[in-house]
């Protein structure tokens, strides 16, 4: 099995003790050499500013190619498109175009009067400037607000006509959700990368409340195994051997990359990618 490509999500800081933990996490796996990392945006564009200073630190002090978040939420289109000029010119060449989340009270996403209605609106307009390589949003199971998967699939054709270069999925938890979704994506003509997104479970209960909020099914067995883990005392040990199986599962179908949700937590990130055969490549000063 050979190692695939590797890429980390981060999300920005609220405060100081925040802050520690993601360049904590920064410098414990800027090592792995990841072929991009992320930083995403709160829900409803809250961390709008806190991003976009965590995305230019990133890629000033650790080297790392960072593909910065970018919503339509709470901004008109000349405000986004200033926040991408201000990517551009800080030397950041990827952004992660997203519709974005409602903001928080609101039940559903309302477009700004003078904003992008939705993700491929955005993508074409950040596709013309010409200046960055765009990723995007996938759901390998059915988004909340979608009528079936196929409806997730053709958005996503949608997004990727719109000049997207690749996707990223939402987590799950069992390899073939993901190649279930790959072939309907293919059948549908999408042939841009689509990137399996692997969430590593640091706290059962905090993953089963992420998964409830993303509408991702979580299989009765995977409850199973985690109840009986706790009695016993093993929830470490269940979650890195059932994160490792599902990578090498996802690589053994023929996968090549896979973008790991870290939640500004390295440690098991890091352990699943040693597991895989990932090592560091460098010291944290090589890289910096």
């Amino acid at each position: 099995m050979s190692a695939p490509k590797i890429s980390f999500e981060f999300f920005p800081p609220q405060n100081l003790e925040a802050s520690f933990r993601l360049w904590d996490t920064a410098q414990a796996l800027a090592p792995m050499n990841p072929d991009f990392v992320s930083v995403t945006y709160g829900a409803g564009g809250t961390t709008r500013d806190l991003t976009h200073d965590a995305v230019k630190t990133i890629h000033k002090n650790y080297g790392l190619n960072v593909a910065a978040h970018l919503t339509c939420v709470n901004a008109t289109r000349a405000e986004t498109m200033e926040i991408a000029d201000q990517y551009a010119a800080a030397g950041v060449t990827e952004i992660v175009a997203l519709r974005g989340d409602a903001p928080q009270g609101a039940e559903k996403f309302t477009a700004h009067p003078d904003g992008f209605a939705n993700a491929p609106e955005l993508i074409e307009a950040l596709a013309e400037t010409g200046k960055f390589k765009l990723r995007v949003g996938a759901y390998p199971d059915k988004h909340p607000e979608a009528a079936d998967n196929a409806a997730d699939v053709a958005w996503l054709k949608r997004k990727i006509d719109a000049g997207a270069h690749s996707a990223i999925t939402q987590f799950f938890f069992e390899a073939e959700t993901f190649f279930r979704f790959r072939d309907a994506c293919e059948k549908a003509g999408i042939d841009a990368p689509i990137i399996p997104g692997i969430l590593p479970i640091q706290s059962w209960k905090g993953a089963r409340r992420f998964a409830e909020r993303c509408g991702t099914p979580v299989p009765a067995w995977v409850i199973d195994a985690f109840e009986k883990a706790e009695r016993d005392g093993r929830e470490d040990d269940l979650a890195l051997s059932m994160c490792t199986e599902l990578c090498s599962d996802l690589i053994d179908g023929g996968v090549e990359n896979l973008h790991f949700y870290t939640i500004n937590r390295p440690e098991r990130t890091r352990d699943v990618c040693h597991a895989l055969g990932i090592t560091p490549s460098a010291s944290l000063e090589d890289v910096a």
